[in-house]
């Protein structure tokens, strides 16, 4: 096997070291990920939630409400890394809010351990948000844009 028991050892070490959640690599015909699951956070969010109970009550109508706008299926990041609108700072980017897109247009970029990922469309449609910021990071399965 070409992934060694050491090489292995060390992406795991880039994963605890890097506060990353999942690396994914490729080599020829053998791939291997290795994903760090997080359950420390989940509790943290759940004691501070019941603090801010008045603010979080009138917060969860307008949550609802963008809910109810956000229309279309999710385009979801299929890795960690930062989110680019377009393929260098000074160019225009891929997709804009209201722009009609087609299943396998590229319609931004995820940038993973220095390696730039384009994001193909999984559907035709408009694109009707946007939901992350240039530079931003984004986990895996985070809601990157809604394509209707």
């Amino acid at each position: 096997m070409k992934f060694e028991i050491d090489y292995i050892e060390k992406l795991a070490k880039v994963l605890a070291d890097n506060s990353l959640t999942e690396i994914s690599l490729e080599d020829g015909d053998q791939a291997i990920t290795i994903r760090k699951e997080t359950f420390t956070g989940a509790p943290v969010a759940v004691a501070a939630a019941p603090a801010p109970v008045a603010s979080a009550q009138p917060q969860a109508a307008p949550a609802e409400a963008k809910e109810e706008v956000k229309k279309g299926k999710p385009l979801t990041s299929p890795m960690v890394g930062t989110f680019y609108m377009a393929p260098s700072p000074d160019a225009k980017p891929f997709v804009e809010v209201g722009q009609t897109v087609k299943q396998g247009d590229v319609v931004c970029i995820v940038e993973a351990m220095k390696l730039m990922n384009e994001i193909e469309s999984e559907f035709s449609g408009t694109v009707t948000e946007i939901c992350v910021k240039d530079g931003q990071p984004v986990e895996f399965g985070q809601v990157l844009m809604y394509i209707e």
